[in-house]
């Protein structure tokens, strides 16, 4: 008996990439794609599959919305599927399912789908209940970031927001600047910024943060721009579109 399968993702290429990857798994049936949350409630509901690989963001209704939508206790297996480190480590906590980080390799997939595989068919009062505490566990908290998971050569670690001086975007990565240091982490600059304290942390170009208490000076320049020179003296440019978050620093000036 096959294995019935959903893929939930927004991104072709990622949808494309599981599907590649589960056509040499004999027991397993892709019975249906889906674009967002809920193209995969209805799947959910019309497929009954056995194993549903979820991405946590999505449009319309994120992969945390689809469960609840669908309720816990209808939910096939899951592997959460996502971009973002911070769901990671608190889905481990729970063991209730596997979770792929984008880019994941082949070794890495086998190994979620042997532990959906072991998860199939014994969904039960126990697993339901570790499900649901992922589902509470995984949304963003009402509060600010106090530390960010960063991955580098391998090993993962904690690095708390008060020791970065600014950041600056780098493609589909931010890069953090701590002191002598710089970390990547796989994140845009739009989602990072709403998810730091604004007392904190300030926006001053669309590709800069800068965290508050690290500015040392403001030097105006042209057309109502300033350059903003950190404590250590790496001057960067508050753009006059970002100027009004300082308002109230520059009208005291």
């Amino acid at each position: 008996m096959k294995i019935r399968t959903v893929i939930a993702d927004d991104e072709p290429l990622a949808r494309e990439r599981i599907r590649a990857l589960l056509e040499d798994e004999p027991d397993v049936e892709v019975v249906r794609e889906c674009r967002d949350g809920n193209e995969a409630v209805a799947a959910v509901r019309s497929e009954s599959p056995d194993l549903l690989f979820l991405d946590v963001q999505m449009p319309e209704l994120d992969g945390f919305g689809v469960i609840e939508t669908v309720g816990v206790e209808n939910m096939p297996a899951i592997v959460f599927v996502t971009a973002y480190d911070e769901y990671a480590l608190q889905a481990f906590e729970v063991n209730a399912v596997d979770y792929l980080l984008k880019p994941f390799d082949r070794e890495r997939f086998h190994k979620a789908l042997s532990r959906a595989r072991a998860q199939v068919g014994r969904q039960g009062d126990e697993i339901n209940r570790k499900l649901l505490a992922l589902i509470q566990g995984l949304k963003v908290p009402q509060g600010y970031l106090e530390r960010l998971v960063i991955r580098s050569s391998g090993r993962i670690f904690f690095l708390k927001v008060d020791e970065i001086d600014w950041i600056e975007a780098a493609g589909n990565y931010v890069r953090l600047h701590t002191g002598k240091e710089s970390h990547l982490l796989r994140e845009t600059m739009n989602s990072l910024e709403q998810k730091l304290d604004p007392a904190r942390f300030l926006r001053i170009h669309r590709s800069t943060i800068v965290r508050f208490d690290r500015i040392a000076e403001l030097q105006p320049l042209f057309h109502g721009d300033y350059v903003v020179v950190l404590q250590g003296g790496k001057r960067l440019t508050l753009s006059r579109g970002y100027r009004e978050r300082l308002s109230g620093i520059l009208d005291q000036a």
